[in-house]
């Protein structure tokens, strides 16, 4: 069964411009989504195009002792994109390899969110393991929006990962992304069948309510949970209770009630879905776009200030 996709408004379409996060949105005015960001590797990184993959890599501190490593997986913009990019420079910084990859967006791979195999990201850890510098005892996923629901299901299938952050993350399966207004399925597959998934909530009025009313009704769909419960990592989710994209603390919520204490939640009041990644200047145009998906430019950026510190010594050790 295939799902209808909105079009995008103007304010979803200016957060992607400035590569801060991209999601669907309801809309009033029609959209059409710029080609994919594919952000060259910065301070030593190189990019890989091989095994299929798509990613920027980062080696991490040379030396004998072996780094540990972190795939990581951005949101719908696709492609490489420049938030992520930051995450992974300063990942890098703090002594980690990082693997940025594309699932969609990029040469080779899916044009659109829709149907990407979760062995492509299978493939993915695996060409991490062999790289020399890594030890491959110390593996964790990072994503955030749909890259966290990527990220979670994920681990769910890879008891070697150790930990995973998640920013603004969901606790389901949701439908694919096509930002021309296209059909889509569910967002992933496995050995070619799509993945259950909930559908958005009839007549909702918003992407919010949309993703709302979808979740609302996640008991009576319960193959479209991520089992979260396999999940033999450590996990932290950060989320915004004032997210107006989806209700990221809700889902963050359930995943801790089902994973008990080896989950840890952080929320913030007066933050948004811009709520997971290093602070942002505060004289640049991406600042001022932090509250276009809830909260405050200020609440957003203090909710960064105090997360990604704890993000970096959860990896870390």
């Amino acid at each position: 069964m295939k799902h209808r996709r909105a079009n995008l408004t103007w304010r979803t379409a200016s957060l992607i411009a400035l590569g801060v996060f991209a999601l669907p949105a309801v809309a009033q005015q029609p959209f059409r989504m710029p080609p994919p960001e594919l952000v060259q590797p910065s301070n030593g990184g190189i990019r890989v195009e091989e095994d299929g993959l798509v990613a920027n890599w980062y080696a991490g501190p040379p030396g004998e002792k072996k780094a540990p490593a972190v795939l990581l997986l951005g949101g719908s913009e696709g492609g490489i994109g420049s938030g992520a990019a930051r995450q992974a420079a300063d990942l890098s910084a703090h002594g980690m390899a990082v693997l940025q990859l594309a699932y969609f967006g990029a040469p080779g791979l899916p044009s659109k969110l829709d149907l990407v195999p979760l062995s492509y990201f299978d493939k993915a850890l695996a060409w991490i393991k062999r790289q020399p510098g890594v030890d491959p005892n110390r593996i964790a996923i990072v994503g955030a929006s749909k890259g966290a629901e990527a990220a979670l299901l994920i681990a769910t299938r890879h008891p070697e990962i150790r930990a995973v952050v998640v920013g603004a993350p969901s606790a389901a399966v949701w439908p694919g992304i096509d930002f021309s207004g296209g059909d889509t399925g569910s967002s992933w597959t496995v050995d070619g069948h799509p993945l259950p998934y909930l559908r958005y909530g009839e007549g909702a009025t918003s992407t919010f309510d949309g993703y709302r009313t979808g979740f609302a009704t996640l008991p009576a769909h319960r193959d479209a949970a991520i089992p979260v419960a396999r999940i033999k990592a450590k996990v932290m989710l950060i989320c915004g209770r004032a997210d107006t994209l989806w209700p990221s603390c809700p889902m963050a919520e359930l995943v801790k009630r089902k994973m008990g204490r080896t989950a840890l939640v952080l929320a913030y009041d007066d933050a948004g879905h811009a709520v997971f990644g290093p602070p942002v200047q505060t004289d640049t145009a991406g600042y001022r776009s932090l509250a276009s998906l809830g909260g405050t430019s200020e609440g957003n950026n203090r909710a960064r200030a105090d997360a990604w510190p704890k993000v970096v010594t959860f990896l870390q050790r």
